[in-house]
């Protein structure tokens, strides 16, 4: 497995990203989507973890137009004014500089997934509904009901998914409710392509993340990830990826 820190291109200026690979002998390329609080190691640690798995992984800084900020868990009087900052034709822009790395990587679309986690699984609904992708994996992505970053609601735009989409939700979630996950569930029933919801009864927000001890739940996080490689295993066709 091989680490970079790399700059992606974009028409509003480089873009800072993480991305490793298993090698020549990789089976796809999977985008991993940041939390609010920036491209963390855990974030990291999820991309490696799916190269470990044989995906080539990149994970791009969308705070990169307020200097591509890492901020700590819990400090949400920093998150707020840098998230909020965030439009839709921006991550647009990067999602689409991002998936056009990878093509010059050799992955064709239907060979490239994408994975988000918190606000990322929120990017990643909408990348799902403007791109068609392989895969598409959300962790606790908000905005189901009210829309975010100027995008309409999750509810809204799910008829219009053009990726295979796999919701990963939390019962215990004090910001997006089980009621409102369903409502998304049915809307998503509607989407061209094949769509999963799987709720978690005693997981919080966030209970993927290991470096959060107060809300992170192993049983959850072990069950989401394997789901996750499944979903990738079914929808990604296979492909030989590059080194970096």
């Amino acid at each position: 497995m091989t680490d970079a820190q790399i700059t992606i291109d974009t028409a509003d200026g480089p873009m800072p990203a993480f991305e490793t690979s298993p090698g020549d002998d990789a089976r796809g390329a999977v985008v991993v989507i940041q939390e609010a609080f920036g491209v963390t190691s855990h974030i990291e640690q999820v991309a490696r973890r799916l190269s470990d798995a044989g995906w080539h992984a990149v994970a791009p800084a969308l705070y990169h137009r307020q200097g591509a900020p890492v901020l700590a868990y819990g400090d949400l009087n920093s998150v707020g004014p840098v998230m909020t900052q965030l439009t839709a034709a921006g991550i647009e822009t990067d999602i689409a500089a991002t998936v056009d790395h990878l093509q010059r990587k050799g992955f064709a679309p239907a060979q490239i997934g994408i994975v988000g986690f918190c606000m990322g699984g929120s990017v990643t609904f909408y990348a799902a509904s403007s791109h068609a992708l392989g895969a598409a994996v959300t962790y606790y992505g908000g905005g189901v009901l009210e829309g975010r970053f100027g995008f309409p609601s999750l509810v809204e735009r799910a008829p219009e998914l053009k990726t295979p989409w796999l919701g990963l939700y939390g019962d215990l979630d004090k910001g997006i409710s089980p009621e409102q996950v369903e409502q998304l569930r049915s809307a998503a029933d509607a989407a061209p392509v094949p769509t999963e919801i799987v709720r978690y009864p005693d997981a919080e927000h966030g209970f993927n993340c290991d470096d959060r001890p107060a809300v992170f739940n192993a049983a959850a996080a072990a069950d989401a990830w394997q789901h996750t490689l499944a979903w990738f295993d079914a929808h990604l066709q296979s492909a030989v990826g590059a080194q970096l």
